[in-house]
């Protein structure tokens, strides 16, 4: 994951994988569409690159934490889209918990 250069540019390790469970926990997308949701969701601040994000896809799939099939994309070219699992919805459920005390306790860091 690669953060637009007028940012800062260092991301927290670990959250690659939460934010594209996050992506297709609306349902199932083609890789690029999880990358414009993240990019979109993030205000422009996560742009996921196709190096950082295709193998984080396959690592969730060997894991058992997406499944895939090929189709047709929009643009009526061949590609494959991705689908969160049960296991899946759960690991998102737990990376989910553990960022938001991860992210309050470095608030109250901050404000200290």
């Amino acid at each position: 994951m690669e953060e637009n250069t007028d940012r800062p540019s260092n991301v927290l390790q670990g959250t690659l994988h939460m934010l594209v469970l996050k992506a297709l926990a609306r349902g199932p997308l083609h890789g690029y569409d999880v990358a414009e949701h993240i990019l979109a969701w993030s205000g422009d601040v996560f742009r996921v690159e196709e190096g950082a994000l295709y193998p984080a896809l396959h690592r969730l799939e060997l894991r058992g934490l997406l499944t895939s099939e090929w189709g047709v994309s929009a643009n009526n070219r061949r590609a494959k889209s991705y689908r969160l699992t049960t296991s899946g919805r759960k690991q998102l459920a737990q990376e989910a918990s553990r960022w938001g005390r991860l992210s309050g306790a470095i608030t109250r860091v901050m404000e200290a």
